[in-house]
């Protein structure tokens, strides 16, 4: 690895992988390349919190991508337990209710995101869903909602980025997954962008997953969408 080469703690590399221990030889494996991790919910039932605990004791930063989804008391609630594991970011559903009570529960460190669309549905998949509204308009409405919440920000697709970063304040947070190196398989993902396009348009924060788990040299693939992102 060059001697002048910095992590960029903006991307955050999604550890969707089948066991803690899998996941855990991938945060050895990247070392210092990388800062900042998610883990969701394929190792959520494999004792996914507690290793955001261990992954935030080590000094890293911990999005835990759980999409809260419950009644008001619940989403309350378990927002103050991810807050004492450590997390830095968490998302609930951009429901208007489940962000008001997740806004009630996350403290002074934990910052929570509305997850607005998929990046795995395209238009036809929102129709089939019975949506009325294009993605656009879909998302742009659950920022509004999220606004209004008084959540820290949303979880989109990097082709919405800038639409959503010309109507909400500077700190709010847009992080966009579908992210993926120009020329790369796009596995499911229907509205992808690549890293630096997503950061010009806005994002504050982008995740990246099986572009880096599944690369032959994961931490070449890491430096290489850091590198892209310094554009």
């Amino acid at each position: 690895m060059q001697n002048n080469f910095q992590s960029d703690p903006r991307l955050y590399v999604a550890l969707d992988l089948p066991s803690i221990d899998l996941a855990r030889d991938m945060v050895l494996r990247l070392g210092d390349t990388v800062k900042s991790y998610k883990i969701g919910l394929q190792l959520l039932p494999l004792g996914g919190a507690e290793f955001g605990r261990e992954l935030a004791a080590m000094g890293k930063n911990v999005f835990l991508d759980f999409k809260l989804h419950d009644i008001d008391a619940t989403v309350e609630k378990a927002t103050r337990s991810i807050a004492k594991i450590g997390a830095d970011l968490m998302t609930v559903h951009a429901r208007p209710d489940v962000m008001r009570a997740a806004a009630k529960g996350k403290g002074p460190k934990l910052k929570v995101l509305g997850v607005t669309v998929l990046t795995s549905l395209d238009e036809q998949a929102l129709i089939d869903i019975g949506y009325h509204h294009n993605a656009e308009e879909l998302v742009l409405h659950r920022v509004r909602q999220a606004l209004e919440a008084g959540i820290d920000g949303v979880v989109s697709s990097p082709l919405e980025a800038a639409k959503i970063r010309s109507i909400v304040p500077k700190e709010f947070l847009v992080v966009t997954p579908g992210v993926r190196m120009a020329g790369h398989d796009t596995g499911d993902q229907k509205r992808i962008a690549t890293p630096s396009k997503a950061l010009q348009d806005g994002a504050s924060q982008i995740v990246v997953g099986r572009p880096i788990t599944q690369a032959n040299d994961p931490t070449e693939a890491a430096r290489k969408i850091i590198q892209d992102m310094a554009k």
